[in-house]
């Protein structure tokens, strides 16, 4: 398969390291890159004006697939499920708008799937999904050490305490999609 075959998904589902940890072990991704996206000051951020709020950008991940090996609705099914798509700007002790939970379409089909994934889903949540649905615009790449992040960092703090329960989690609900 060549690369022009392959797709982008772009979302946000708070902190990037959680997403892109999830991502990483999901069947027919051939790439997880965390980054920023959605901010209304331009030029490339960094981690520290994101954080600051100021940029209103979110983090992110940009996820590269193979459709003919899972499709763009699976991997919003997993992104959906995998981090609380109703608390407005926050993801357990991470709040801020940049922790927002947020897909970045494409293209009008990605639009149309998305839409149609939160409907879906809804009925698995008691509160109301905030999960907003905008277009891309631009991806900002984070800095190199934010990259494969639980990777080189298990047995950091966090990553032992949100980013491994994070993953079980996956593990059990979603077996059949992983590597």
């Amino acid at each position: 398969m060549t690369d022009k075959n392959l797709q982008l998904a772009t979302f946000g589902g708070g902190c990037f390291w959680c997403t892109e940890a999830v991502f990483q072990e999901v069947k027919g991704v051939k790439k997880v890159v965390s980054g920023y996206s959605g901010g209304t000051v331009p030029g490339h951020p960094t981690y520290r004006e994101v954080c600051s709020g100021l940029t209103a950008h979110a983090e992110v991940v940009q996820v590269t697939f193979n459709p003919n090996v899972i499709s763009y609705k699976d991997i919003l099914i997993i992104f959906m499920t995998t981090h609380d798509p109703t608390t407005l700007n926050r993801q357990g002790g991470d709040t801020g708008t940049q922790y927002r939970s947020v897909i970045y379409y494409h293209n009008s089909n990605q639009k149309e799937v998305a839409q149609q994934v939160l409907k879906e889903v809804a009925s698995c949540y008691e509160d109301e999904i905030v999960t907003e649905i905008n277009q891309l615009d631009v991806f900002y790449e984070a800095e190199a050490y934010h990259q494969d992040y639980y990777k080189n960092n298990q047995e950091q703090g966090y990553c032992s305490f949100v980013i491994t329960p994070k993953l079980a989690k996956l593990r059990k609900r979603h077996a059949n999609k992983l590597k």
